[in-house]
């Protein structure tokens, strides 16, 4: 008869290990950055999980007994063994890995048309996409280096601009062809808008800087940018779209300026990368080979310098 496996309580079994090796609740709990009350609370649970006391409690002390010193010899040393296999998986992991967080936007449009230059030149290192919209903060996540719009304010990071964010209205010629007249900038309210939930303002901004009113359209929403130049591309309408990332789709003709009235936002497209660890050869690489993409000068190889790290 197979033996019923135990549902082990792993931060309790944790704390207590820690707890055991220090001897004493206080540097248990300064290691782990919690309080003593806490290292108490946590090993109190194991104890009526186990049936057991690992610990006699005083008034201002803790002493383990001799069940919890023989436990606690023998789990010590497994929690350390679970560390360091943890550690290697995720060194051996992200060796060759750079974590980017970047836009679906701009990895659909900008990047990967881009990306397999990159990796002809850099076979060993490979790009993990991080692609949620939220504020970046290095501190407690994994990511290398990302790519930001924004203005340059960071916190705990390092950045190069790598082009202003220029806007205009886009659309399919097929949309057009499709409209009794040929467009006007003074009946733009009259057209199907396509807006981006996370760029809501996106068409009053441009509309306010080329002095259109579109006070009263009816707007037809997206939930992302992504999803809103798609249905541009096929004849749903007219979206505001950020020329550098849909330069191809443009050149190509799948897009049309139909008013061409560009108008900067004051934002631009960075690269960005934390300052509180040191950028490993591969982020440099990559970097290095972004800046390149826009004719800019490498930030930590010189020219021509093609070696690999």
């Amino acid at each position: 008869m197979q033996q019923r496996r135990l549902t082990l309580p792993l931060n309790p079994l944790r704390a207590f290990a820690i707890a055991s090796r220090h001897k004493t609740f206080t540097a248990a709990a300064r290691e782990l950055g919690v309080s003593q009350v806490a290292i108490s609370r946590q090993i109190a649970i194991l104890e009526n999980y186990l049936n057991v006391s690992l610990f006699e409690r005083g008034i201002r002390s803790a002493k383990l007994t001799e069940v919890g010193r023989a436990f606690g010899l023998e789990i010590s040393g497994l929690f350390d063994d679970l560390e360091n296999a943890t550690q290697r998986m995720i060194n051996q992991e992200t060796q060759s890995t750079v974590s980017l967080r970047v836009y679906p936007t701009f990895a659909h449009h900008w990047l990967m048309p881009r990306l397999a230059d990159f990796r002809a030149r850099y076979p060993d290192i490979h790009i993990r996409f991080d692609t949620r919209v939220e504020p970046l903060d290095f501190r407690g996540t994994h990511l290398d280096v990302a790519l930001q719009l924004g203005t340059g304010n960071w916190r705990d990071a390092r950045y190069r601009k790598l082009f202003d964010e220029e806007v205009d209205a886009v659309c399919s010629q097929g949309y057009l062809d499709r409209l009794d007249a040929p467009p006007e900038l003074e009946k733009v309210a009259e057209y199907d808008l396509l807006h981006a939930r996370y760029r809501r303002r996106a068409w009053e901004s441009w509309a306010e800087a080329v002095g259109a009113d579109i006070s009263r359209h009816r707007p037809v929403e997206f939930d992302t940018s992504l999803l809103t130049f798609s249905a541009a591309e096929q004849d749903f309408g007219i979206a505001i779209g950020q020329l550098a990332l849909l330069d191809r789709a443009i050149s190509a003709g799948r897009l049309v300026r139909p008013f061409s009235r560009p108008v900067k936002t004051g934002s631009a497209f960075y690269v960005v990368w934390p300052t509180a660890t040191s950028v490993n050869a591969k982020t440099r690489r990559f970097i290095d080979w972004l800046l390149e993409q826009v004719n800019l000068a490498p930030e930590f190889f010189k020219s021509g310098d093609s070696s690999r790290s």
